[in-house]
């Protein structure tokens, strides 16, 4: 088996096995930024929520110039009132409004920022290539590679069309689909499982 310190070395995406039950994680696509010896985050990309991006950043008095459909979505169960922005950006150099941090990236051509500074100004001009996230998904040390090695997570290489698709209730489908899986044979999978998921 492929050690799972090195399947989880981000970017790559975590796609949950039938066996997880809870709410929160159930059929999820989650995107794995970070991954250390003490502990591991990312954000689930596939959980749109019914507020809409225009809405929230009204009541940061952030203009909006996005699409007045964009919603946004729930990242994960940690600290859920906490907002980050993962966008597509293929400027080597982004200018930066005064005061603004340099946004993080995610990897290659796609960067992440928790800094109000940065989304407004990517407010007045929002790539199509963008999500608002509220929360994290967050593990402890050591918890992640535990959860694997029990098979909740199928670690699938990254693809970027999944992060940012239009249909969001069927990520985790393609994402199966995408790995040579097929998505209602696994259902009948369950833990303990000698040989796990096969086509």
């Amino acid at each position: 088996m492929q050690d799972p310190h090195a399947q989880l070395t981000p970017p790559v995406l975590l796609l949950a096995t039938p066996q997880v039950m809870d709410p929160f994680f159930h059929k999820s696509v989650v995107f794995l930024v970070n991954h250390e010896d003490r502990g591991s985050a990312g954000f689930i990309v596939n959980r749109a929520t019914d507020s809409r991006v225009a809405e929230v950043l009204r009541g940061m008095g952030i203009p909006w110039k996005g699409p007045e459909d964009s919603r946004v979505y729930f990242g994960g169960p940690v600290q859920p009132h906490l907002g980050t922005v993962l966008f597509e950006s293929q400027e080597l150099s982004i200018p930066l409004a005064e005061g603004e941090e340099t946004p993080s990236e995610a990897f290659k051509g796609v960067r992440l920022s928790r800094d109000a500074a940065s989304l407004a100004r990517i407010a007045l001009a929002p790539p199509a290539s963008f999500r608002l996230f509220l929360g994290y998904a967050g593990w402890g040390a050591g918890q992640l590679v535990e959860e694997v090695l029990r098979n909740d997570w199928l670690v699938a290489p990254l693809n970027k069309e999944l992060l940012f698709t239009a249909k969001p209730e069927q990520a985790w489908e393609e994402g199966i689909r995408g790995m040579g899986l097929d998505p209602e044979a696994l259902a009948t999978w369950v833990s303990g499982s000698p040989k796990g998921p096969v086509n």
